[in-house]
């Protein structure tokens, strides 16, 4: 599987990631520092290969590096977010894993 083109897709409110040619996202919403992460979403025969993984990883990234607080609404954000104590400091005050 060869992972590619993380990007931010403004017209749809999404982060995107593409794996073997098909899509893969996380819907988003920004309101002044809070980035809210609503829904992710991988297709179906790529899931379990670490995909979302990566994909929250580069999101969580691309909000550090905006100075963005996390506010994760989706349940796979917030298990990541638990299980990677690395980037607790990117939570919106009041969200603790």
């Amino acid at each position: 599987m060869i992972l590619s083109d993380f990007k931010k897709n403004d017209a749809e409110c999404q982060f995107e990631i593409s794996a073997d040619g098909q899509l893969a996202f996380l819907e988003f919403h920004i309101k002044e520092d809070k980035l809210y992460l609503t829904h992710t979403e991988v297709p179906s025969s790529l899931r379990s290969q670490g995909v979302a993984a990566e994909l929250v990883k580069q999101v969580l990234g691309y909000a550090r590096s905006n100075g963005l607080f996390v506010v994760p609404l989706c349940g796979y954000v917030a298990y990541y977010i638990n299980n990677h104590p690395e980037w607790h400091d990117v939570l919106s005050e009041g969200y603790q894993m």
